[in-house]
């Protein structure tokens, strides 16, 4: 009797770590939704009360983690046949999908709520709208039936800035929809430079992927065009008078420097070398990128508000 309930007490599944469910929420992309949201929200034009301010950006993580948890609840069988993502909470057994699932929609209804109710309810409206983006347009719609899963679902990822600028005005201008923009343009040369050394994982699950649907030769025209498009779209905000000759400078500085770094990857011939080093390159530029971009936005908006600008 004994034994046997010391062999039941064995099989009782502990619950899961809480690093589990953090790791739900992708938190390096996160990262990188949280910085954006908050360049967006610092350099609206007008103030905004730091508290305020704080809850904005705490509902934009929130809401980009219950999407994230949303994302992995729904491809958890395809996570695990992809060496890249098998070892997520999911599909290494570590959580149930139940729970995933209620841990993504509670992030994401609080972080709609809170956003409405504490800051504004056009700002809470475009954070479900990004939600509902990614977890169900993007991840359940368009990833598993087009190779322009990405271009289409590039939106998902370009709603933080404006989030943070109408919570800090209260309305949708030029400017916001902008800096949608640039994440927009931005997103298919970063994501395709990293599925051109991942496509085999994509195949070997039936992801339509551009390099796996179209092959490696169409990927590599299309990121040197959009690396064209972003060069444009980046200096939009300062061509049309939204922003100094601070930001305007070093957005085309970087996005040349972008567009350098994408011509070795358009030019390679399919399986050129085993390495992948100018894909790779570009894909961790790509993300510096970014950040420095939307930091240089935040720099401007500083410089005009002490009188450094005209």
């Amino acid at each position: 009797m004994h034994t046997d309930s010391m062999t039941q007490a064995t099989t009782i599944q502990l619950p899961a770590d809480w690093r589990d469910f953090f790791a739900l929420t992708k938190p390096r992309v996160m990262s990188l939704v949280i910085f954006t949201g908050l360049c967006g929200l610092l350099a609206a034009p007008g103030t905004i009360n730091p508290v305020i301010g704080f809850t904005a950006i705490l509902c934009i993580a929130l809401g980009a983690g219950g999407a994230a948890a949303l994302n992995q609840w729904w491809e958890a069988d395809l996570d695990g046949g992809m060496k890249r993502t098998a070892s997520r909470p999911l599909p290494d057994g570590r959580l149930a999908r139940g729970d995933a699932l209620s841990f993504g929609i509670l992030l994401s209804a609080a972080s709609v709520m809170i956003m409405g109710l504490a800051v504004h309810w056009l700002a809470a409206i475009i954070l479900a709208v990004s939600i509902f983006y990614y977890a169900v347009i993007y991840t359940i719609w368009l990833k598993p039936r087009t190779p322009q899963n990405i271009v289409i679902g590039g939106g998902a990822g370009a709603f933080p800035p404006m989030i943070g600028w109408v919570a800090v005005t209260g309305e949708i201008t030029l400017m916001p929809v902008l800096l949608f923009a640039i994440i927009f343009f931005w997103t298919p040369p970063h994501f395709w430079a990293l599925a051109l050394f991942v496509k085999t994982d994509y195949a070997k699950v039936g992801i339509p992927m551009m390099p796996v649907v179209a092959g490696e030769r169409a990927t590599r025209q299309q990121i040197l065009i959009y690396s064209v498009i972003l060069l444009v779209v980046a200096a939009a905000p300062w061509l049309v008078g939204g922003t100094g000759a601070i930001y305007g400078g070093l957005a085309v500085a970087l996005s040349l420097a972008f567009l350098v770094l994408s011509i070795p990857v358009a030019t390679r011939a399919a399986g050129e070398g085993d390495e992948m080093k100018p894909e790779k390159r570009l894909f961790a530029f790509s993300i510096l990128y970014l950040f420095a971009l939307f930091a240089a936005l935040v720099i401007d908006r500083i410089a005009y508000a002490q009188g450094l600008l005209g």
